[in-house]
């Protein structure tokens, strides 16, 4: 589509407060929404790393009330969400903070839905479903890869039924995004690792997509310099606060751009994958990305080049389609050298999973922006390749 006949809309509903050491603003930010009765979400991880005793302590210190709950599971459950949610109103909070990766901060904002809505969490499930802002949501990421912090989606597991779903719109995002990129030094290879790559899907997916736009481009691609730039050496040398720096920046920036857009078959296949065989988020995306990528070559070629450039390969007097290439090389590359596993297999996928992975994946809002159409046939080769 010509780009002067397109109309385009872009919001952030989140405020994004960004910095080293802003965490010690979080006591005036719960001030400034009227916070009197404070519950702090977190997971075990971040407790016993010390980080909850991080975020927990100017709240003592400016006399805030407050109450934790820091037994968040990986991909939260809705047996959580209820759980949660009942604790926050025998509280009587009136703001929630959650502190860590996606999982926290998902259901953070999942409980700040449920605090201001009538019924089960499950009732919300898909898009703009959620008729109620949220109370008050303030997010602390600890990793640099989901962004959950400023985005309007939130991710609930469902065990019993072997399923995952998403609940979005502008009265799930979060009202604040408190983003320190110290709470982020702790943070282990392997995880900064997938993490990293988790963002780097977010940025890529919404740069490729049918529902790009000229705002959410702008960010996508200053996601992947700062990636490029420093994924390796937040990896390989955790203490780098520049290169941390960089990568939270690049997890939040990525956020924004697919706020509007949507993302890709990366994503769609991450749902069943972390429903059924418990795959970790970021590593899922890690491991299939290359091979999404080679599947999308065709519908977007030009943007592939683009981001083979970002990433460092010349592509000067190639034909498109081999300068496109080299954006996969380059993301496997990336992979191999933040030690991202081979495979699938290792997390019990094999090949007689491949039906159940594809139909549970071809029915997601992320396959419709896809930039090419895909087939059943087309999602099982993917992982395929990826096991």
């Amino acid at each position: 589509m010509n780009l002067l006949s397109r109309v385009f809309s872009y919001e952030l509903p989140t405020e994004i407060v960004f910095g080293n050491h802003s965490i010690e603003q979080l006591p005036e930010k719960i001030k400034k929404l009227q916070g009197s009765n404070v519950l702090v979400i977190s997971d075990p991880g971040v407790k016993d790393v010390g980080i909850l005793d991080k975020v927990t302590a100017p709240l003592r210190e400016a006399d805030i009330s407050y109450d934790t709950f820091w037994d968040i599971e990986r991909e939260p459950d809705v047996k959580t969400i209820r759980k949660v949610s009942e604790k926050a109103r025998e509280f009587g909070a009136d703001l929630v903070v959650g502190v860590g990766g996606g999982s926290a901060q998902d259901a953070a904002k999942a409980v700040g839905v449920m605090m201001n809505n009538e019924g089960d969490i499950t009732d919300y499930a898909g898009l703009e479903k959620v008729p109620h802002e949220s109370i008050p949501t303030i997010c602390i990421p600890t990793t640099a890869g989901t962004g959950s912090e400023a985005t309007i989606w939130t991710v609930i597991s469902d065990k019993e039924n072997n399923g995952k779903f998403g609940i979005g719109g502008k009265t799930v995002a979060p009202t604040m995004a408190l983003c320190d990129p110290m709470l982020t030094l702790s943070l282990p290879a392997p995880m900064t690792a997938s993490t990293g790559i988790d963002a780097l899907t977010h940025a890529l997916e919404s740069f490729v997509n049918k529902a790009t736009q000229p705002i959410s481009e702008t960010l996508s691609r200053e996601s992947m310099r700062l990636i490029s730039k420093s994924l390796r050496q937040a990896v390989h040398q955790g203490d780098n606060v520049e290169a941390r720096y960089n990568m939270l920046l690049a997890s939040t920036i990525a956020a924004t751009a697919f706020n509007p857009t949507r993302l890709g078959l990366s994503h769609a296949l991450c749902m069943p994958l972390g429903a059924k065989f418990n795959v970790p988020h970021g590593t899922a995306n890690a491991i299939l990305l290359p091979q999404v990528m080679e599947y999308n070559l065709v519908g977007n070629a030009e943007k592939y080049k683009e981001i083979a450039e970002i990433f460092g390969e010349n592509t000067e007097g190639l034909p498109l389609y081999e300068a496109a290439e080299l954006s996969v090389k380059a993301i496997k590359k990336l992979n191999q050298d933040t030690g991202i596993p081979a495979g699938l297999r290792e997390y019990g996928v094999t090949e007689d999973d491949l039906d159940y992975i594809a139909e549970g994946s071809i029915g997601s809002d992320n396959c419709t922006v896809n930039p090419r159409k895909p087939s059943i046939e087309g999602l099982k080769e993917i992982v395929r390749k990826s096991i």
